[in-house]
């Protein structure tokens, strides 16, 4: 969540997929030898027949034998050198530049930045402002976040693909000469205007021979989601919501399905831009399908509604998924959602509904590194009439008296989802943003951000005044989706070593960092984290004075951390005021898009406004990043 948003909501809070095989994914295949691309011919083999890859190499192509003579042997080729993956950059040092600051031999390219045109439209101008939706409409949203690749058919994924980016929140700067917006006050054109700028787009971006990444113009894949679009409802809550909801919010970060569809989700329960309409309307996973080919755009309401912050799923050889989700909010608990049936491999179009049924739980973590998912059904785990709802009792050493809340039908609980998981006794955690989910599926991280107001700690969140938040590394029993219990840890508690309190130091091995919030295994199994500390809080007591963030930890930045040593080198540090985060990847591991978030400089064009972005980054001489 960036702190622009929590500051904008306060007053308002009351073509094909590729199939996720596991190890016989395209991605994973590709990963570990990209050299077995040009077996695809572009995508004329289909997944289901991965598998037989090693075979068909060994045949001849069309069974000629030649009537029997002995062909010339061909000279045999010097095999191409396996790509490397192990991480080889050079850390960057802490800095306050306004720039993207990458190692040495990596080069940064700017893909699509706030205003941009994504459908044809009227092109954004510096130093105007629009006064209609109808020149916004087009327009690439603000504050971008989450992010998902997509591969297309017929397309060698390293080259080009599908990319769904989320717009938390607009960048008021260059939609409003004020450079601000105020939803009391705004007319009915200036509130179209804002919700334009929030939602998602999906681009299709294709490598130039120049090896840049850009937007292709004129893309029948290429869509505007805003706060202006309809949206179908499903799940048990459809009856208790409008058919149709006008616009979705405050797109944090996002995940997918393993059949290829988009998860991007609304990290507000409050109509902030709009408060006109209810506010039960909004808290939602959103899934979209970026191909265009199945169900409408729609809001799954047996997700829960909470201030969602991302999507991670885990599946087994069944073809069995859970989703694990965290809310982003103090309080704030991490839940997973099981779906009720399979899904399907070869039929995505039976896979349409699959998150409409299934059970919702919340994460207790015990003091003992136990841990055990409580479902939050309705009659189950205190989830009736009459029910108590505890409160926030992390916030303070005076517990507030419980208020009553009526769980009737699975309906209440699901739209009352946050008190539904304090009644069934979920751990209350100190911000839960991003989780991401190891491709052996032995480890599932969280990034608990910060809760500079926590009082009352617990094993899983250890801190009072947590300025630096930590991250959170759990296992399901039996490494299943269905498994109601886990095993967990604390990975790493964030910090400055050099800082003068004790509970502010934190305990990283290498590069240090507050705020830790993106957060992404890659196919490789390497660990990246992006932070978002709030640069002008307070970080605690530095060289016998009070310090502000940027002094402690400069510029917020990315980061890869080794899971076994814990240590941590810094990869990317980021311009002036913004926030790292969101993280994508072509599968051969080469090209990584990252956004810019809210960046307050002269980046990433001089002389103009500051706009959010989403990057490329990549290395020189081709090599995978991380060397």
């Amino acid at each position: 969540m960036s702190h622009l948003t929590d500051e904008a909501r306060a007053p308002y809070r009351d073509a094909q997929p590729t199939i996720e095989l596991g190890d016989n994914s395209l991605e994973a295949i590709v990963a570990a030898n990209p050299g077995r691309r040009s077996v695809l011919k572009n995508g004329l083999l289909g997944l289901s027949i991965l598998p037989m890859l090693g075979t068909l190499a060994a045949c001849d192509d069309d069974g000629d034998d030649n009537g029997g003579s002995t062909p010339t042997p061909a000279p045999t080729p010097t095999p191409a050198p396996a790509p490397s993956y192990a991480i080889n950059f050079a850390s960057v040092a802490i800095n306050t530049n306004d720039t993207v600051t990458v190692p040495t031999g990596y080069t940064v390219d700017v893909l699509l930045k706030a205003g941009d045109l994504v459908e044809a439209g009227t092109a954004f101008v510096n130093g105007t402002f629009p006064t209609s939706v109808s020149q916004t409409a087009a327009w690439a949203g603000g504050n971008h976040d989450g992010m998902e690749y997509f591969e297309l058919s017929g397309t060698d994924a390293n080259n080009g693909g599908l990319l769904a980016i989320n717009f938390e929140l607009p960048d008021y700067n260059i939609l409003f000469a004020s450079g601000s917006y105020n939803a009391a006050t705004a007319t009915a054109a200036q509130k179209q205007i804002a919700l334009s700028a929030v939602g998602i787009a999906v681009v299709e971006v294709a490598r130039g021979s120049d090896g840049k990444f850009a937007v292709k113009a004129g893309s029948r894949f290429n869509k505007r989601y805003s706060g202006n679009t309809d949206y179908r409802v499903g799940g048990p809550a459809a009856g208790a919501l409008p058919s149709t909801i006008r616009g979705m919010l405050n797109n944090c970060s996002s995940g997918r399905t393993p059949w290829g569809t988009y998860l991007t989700c609304e990290e507000t329960t409050n109509n902030y831009l709009d408060p006109s309409q209810p506010n039960n309307s909004y808290g939602w996973v959103v899934e979209i399908d970026p191909y265009q080919e199945l169900a409408p755009a729609t809001k799954r309401t047996a997700m829960g509604r909470f201030s969602h912050e991302n999507v991670a799923y885990l599946t087994d050889s069944d073809n069995r998924v859970a989703f694990y989700m965290g809310d982003d909010s103090t309080p704030g608990c991490i839940y997973k959602f099981v779906a009720a049936d399979r899904y399907s491999l070869t039929n995505r179009a039976a896979n349409t509904n699959l998150l409409d049924y299934g059970t919702l739980y919340v994460a207790r973590f015990n003091a003992d590194g136990t841990g055990e998912w409580r479902a939050l059904v309705q009659g189950q785990n205190g989830l009736v009439a009459g029910a108590a709802d505890p409160g926030n009792v992390s916030q303070s050493t005076t517990p507030a008296a419980p208020t009553t809340v009526n769980f009737n039908t699975q309906s209440d609980v699901l739209i009352n989802c946050q008190s539904a998981a304090r009644v069934a006794g979920g751990t209350i955690m100190d911000r839960p943003e991003w989780i991401t989910v190891a491709p052996n599926k032995q480890a599932i991280f969280v990034t608990l951000t910060n809760n500079s107001g926590r009082r009352v700690t617990d094993a899983a969140n250890p801190r009072v005044t947590n300025l630096h938040g930590h991250i959170i590394k759990f296992r399901e029993t039996g490494d299943s989706p269905l498994a109601t219990r886990f095993t967990w840890e604390i990975f790493l508690q964030a910090g400055n070593p050099t800082l003068a309190e004790a509970n502010l130091k934190g305990n990283i091995s290498g590069d240090y960092f507050s705020s830790p919030d993106g957060i992404r295994i890659d196919p490789q199994g390497r660990l990246w984290v992006q932070t978002d500390h709030n640069l002008t809080g307070n970080a605690g007591t530095l060289n016998g004075a009070a310090a502000n963030m940027v002094q402690a930890f400069g510029n917020n930045s990315m980061y890869y951390i080794d899971q076994t040593t814990k240590q941590s080198k810094r990869f990317l540090v980021g311009p002036l005021g913004c926030e790292i985060t969101g993280i994508a990847y072509t599968p051969d591991l080469k090209s990584f898009f990252i956004n810019i978030q809210h960046p307050t400089g002269n980046w990433p064009v001089a002389g103009q406004q500051p706009r959010s972005s989403t990057i490329v980054v990549r290395r020189t001489d081709g090599q995978p990043v991380g060397n």
